[in-house]
């Protein structure tokens, strides 16, 4: 799938699309592509052209909402296929996405990307084979290919996910020439796929999977025996597993994880909001 090529407007970027024009601007300056980049909008009375195409200014957007033009109309980016899953808008730029309303990265502090870049750092993946079980948006691969990986491959299982990242500046594109390709994403669930991986065949894993209650068997002593097998002897490990609240839950699922990996044939630390293990 390729990706979108044209404007992306929050409910901020639609006013000031407006207000210019009511102030009797003939262009505009500003990010139609979620603070990737600047660019100028020629502003007419009826409708707005960007890259040699006319839009018509949108009626009121809803908040918290990205929307890209389907060809009739700009359309919320978001899906409803047994789950509501929704592109979001975040103050740094990059967004962060939604399932039924439950946010997947965290952003109250920092960019979604400039969290996925200190959590790929520690890995070290200049130079390696790398293996992303549950790709998402892609910032972790992005992030790999900005320090110098050699190949990463990325799995995501859920085709919806897939659909946003066509639709974000801030994903990676594997057909890209900006990737080199040096960046393979295979649609399918990890979980079933990692068995026809050669043992020892990566240097370095990347493990952002869904919470515990959605993809517990990601969290399982057979998923983490399969990490093991495939990662060469020495190669490090980063596992978010977010910071549950032990007190509602009733549960420690960092040192829960720890203490799988271990078993597994890791060494195990509790780094930042996840695990970082090296493979014994």
């Amino acid at each position: 799938m390729s990706h979108y090529p044209g404007p992306l407007l929050t409910r901020p970027a639609a006013q000031a699309l407006s207000a210019a024009r009511e102030a009797g601007a003939i262009t505009w300056t500003g990010s139609l592509d979620l603070g990737r980049s600047q660019a100028d909008a020629a502003l007419h009375r009826d409708t707005w052209q960007w890259r040699d195409q006319h839009y018509p200014y949108p009626a009121r957007l809803k908040d918290r909402t990205i929307y890209y033009w389907d060809g009739e109309g700009f359309d919320t980016v978001s899906r409803f296929s047994g789950s509501l899953i929704k592109l979001v808008p975040t103050e740094w730029g990059a967004p962060t996405f939604e399932i039924d309303g439950i946010k997947m990265l965290p952003t109250s502090k920092e960019s979604p990307v400039d969290d996925a870049r200190r959590k790929v750092a520690l890995i070290e993946p200049r130079g390696k084979l790398v293996l992303d079980t549950c790709g998402g948006l892609g910032y972790f691969a992005a992030c790999c290919l900005e320090a110098g990986v050699a190949n990463i491959r990325s799995f995501e299982k859920n085709e919806d996910v897939l659909w946003l990242r066509t639709l974000n500046p801030w994903s990676p594109d594997p057909d890209a020439p900006a990737s080199g390709g040096r960046l393979s994403l295979t649609h399918g669930d990890v979980s079933e796929a990692i068995a026809q991986l050669a043992s020892g065949s990566v240097d370095a894993l990347l493990h952002d999977p869904p919470r515990f209650g959605i993809a517990g068997e990601l969290y399982s002593q057979a998923f983490y025996d399969q990490l093991a097998r495939v990662l060469r002897r020495g190669g490090r490990l980063f596992h978010y597993t977010g910071s549950p609240n032990k007190l509602t839950s009733g549960r420690d699922v960092p040192n829960e994880v720890a203490k799988r990996l271990e078993k597994a044939g890791f060494k195990a630390q509790l780094v930042l909001d996840g695990v970082l293990a090296s493979r014994r």
